[in-house]
């Protein structure tokens, strides 16, 4: 659950809503295990996401991840719906 007075930054409202408008959201790790996170699209295209996004949203539990290897795949929690839903309302 978020703690209450945590805000979520810009980039991570917009890759909550990107991750429930149906965009994947993976690591894909080289085999030294570095990740690098992409964003990926219907049209096959993706865009690089800030690891730090990612980890702050995994932390408050709002998304999860397969944990597979050599890409992972994210999708939200329950509370991740709930806020999305919350961010969806506001104006």
């Amino acid at each position: 659950m978020i703690p209450a007075g945590t805000l979520l930054s810009e980039s991570q409202r917009r890759l909550l809503l990107a991750i429930a408008q149906g965009m994947r959201l993976k690591d894909h790790r080289d085999i030294e295990g570095h990740k690098a996170y992409a964003l990926h699209f219907p049209d096959g295209t993706r865009q690089p996401v800030d690891p730090n996004d990612v980890a702050a949203l995994v932390d408050l539990g709002l998304i999860s991840s397969n944990k597979k290897f050599p890409s992972a795949t994210y999708w939200l929690t329950e509370h991740g719906q709930r806020i999305v839903q919350m961010l969806s309302n506001q104006p």
